[in-house]
């Protein structure tokens, strides 16, 4: 039930924290592109005098060093934001994102891509989080259980409707409600499927990758991830040692982290073809539409997938319309927040291609979780062939962690979207000022 909000209360302030964590000290999400990230938050919290203890919380995700930018944009939004109804806002999220996506003038920094789109996802996914909280729900549920009339709402169709109409977006949602709550006790009773990048890390020896693929077997995984793209005579030697350890049969998929040109995208998969890839991720540039297309087209039956670095909607839909992607991966730190999330999923079960989140990072895997089991409750109402990215650190930092048993993430209880962090962790990894980074001057 909402709370109970004085008519006056309004948004007073959109605070922005520059939170870096110093993951590169052991390699932790190192790639093929990104050798040796620190894993950060460009970190919101919407503030209110409503005097019922609650704020919006959400976060951008960058890799280190431009999380200074990434703030600076989210922070030139405060003027758009604080002064604004409390009650308005949270009764209508669609009409207050496209009021960020829409400013004529910060939008020609993109329009709708780049440093200040993320910013505006930020904004946007924070706002979810303060409504869901005074709802006293967790954000997939406080979704899931949106007519499809107000989950329409929150769609900008602007640039969509050849490819999907406020009329078909109905209809999905529609054809979806009448398993809803079987599916609510699905997620309540089991969770949904996960998979685990932990071992595939480029910077990880084979003996710790060999022991982190056991143990993601041993966890209930079904699905593990190698980082690939920096040599292919270490990937041939890599795949070979992960696939002698979780065996025939068990899912491996690879990510290039847009390593390639197409050929050799197409040249490198031939490769490792040998030893069954599940999928191939970010082959080549997320921008390269046609180049994805024919990496697909090539290397047949390994399934294409990409989506975390991918802008917006619209880039999304040409993907889906040119046949380039077997699997989608929404990001939910890259587009404009949980309003083009919806967009995405609506245009992915269109076209009737599986959404597998990307997450790992800091804070993704809290608050992707939530658009997953939307999608499943409300939306494409199945979990086959879908599972969401897991990686396993820095949980510890946030109020309400993702859990993960028997390979499953179970849904999350708590109200609002998971994002929220303990002030000390806040404190602590304050860049350049705290007390983590104030040690390594």
């Amino acid at each position: 039930m909402s709370s109970i909000l004085p008519s006056s209360a309004r948004i007073t302030a959109l605070d922005v924290l520059d939170v870096r964590f110093p993951t590169s000290e052991h390699l932790d999400g190192s790639d093929a592109m990104n050798p040796e990230p620190d894993y950060s938050a460009a970190y919101v919290v919407l503030r209110t005098d409503a005097g019922d203890g609650l704020e919006g919380h959400a976060l951008a995700f960058t890799t280190g060093r431009g999380n200074d930018v990434q703030a600076a944009a989210i922070a030139a939004l405060a003027p758009h934001v604080v002064g604004l109804s409390v009650e308005e806002v949270c009764a209508d999220l669609g009409s207050f994102s496209r009021s960020l996506v829409h400013d004529p003038q910060l939008r020609w920094l993109g329009p709708e891509k780049g440093v200040i789109h993320m910013a505006t996802g930020a904004v946007v996914n924070a706002a979810w989080d303060l409504a869901a909280k005074r709802a006293g729900k967790p954000v997939w549920r406080f979704l899931g259980e949106m007519s499809p009339e107000e989950l329409v709402a929150q769609v900008d169709f602007r640039w969509l409707s050849d490819a999907l109409t406020p009329e078909e977006a109905l209809d999905i949602l529609r054809r979806a409600e009448s398993g809803r709550a079987l599916r609510i006790g699905h997620l309540l009773d089991k969770g949904y499927p996960a998979y685990t990048t932990t071992p595939g890390w480029l910077g990880y020896s084979d003996e710790k990758l060999a022991r982190l693929a056991r143990e993601a077997v041993a966890d209930g995984f079904t699905q593990i991830k190698l980082k690939v793209g920096a040599s292919l005579e270490d990937d041939i030697r890599r795949m070979r040692t992960a696939r002698e350890t979780v065996g025939e049969g068990f899912r491996i998929a690879v990510d290039a982290n847009q390593r390639w040109d197409v050929q050799d995208a197409i040249d490198w998969m031939r490769a490792l073809a040998p030893y069954d890839p599940y999928w191939i991720e970010e082959p080549t540039s997320p921008d390269d539409i046609l180049g994805h297309a024919a990496v697909r087209r090539a290397v047949g039956p390994i399934k294409v997938a990409t989506g975390e670095h991918i802008a917006n909607r619209v880039v999304f839909k040409q993907l889906l319309q040119a046949g380039a992607v077997d699997i989608v991966q929404i990001d939910s730190a890259r587009v404009g927040g949980v309003n083009e999330n919806i967009a995405i999923l609506l245009l992915a079960a269109k076209f009737g291609i599986p959404v597998c989140p990307h997450a790992g990072g800091v804070g993704l895997c809290e608050m992707v979780q939530h658009l997953s089991m939307f999608d499943y409750v409300a939306v494409s109402g199945t979990i086959e062939d879908r599972v969401i990215e897991y990686v396993d650190h820095l949980h510890e930092h946030f109020v309400d962690p993702v859990r993960i048993t028997d390979g499953h993430y179970l849904a999350p209880a708590l109200p609002g979207l998971s994002a929220q962090m303990h002030p000390d962790s806040v404190k602590e990894y304050a860049y350049p000022d705290g007390p983590v980074w104030a040690a390594r001057v």
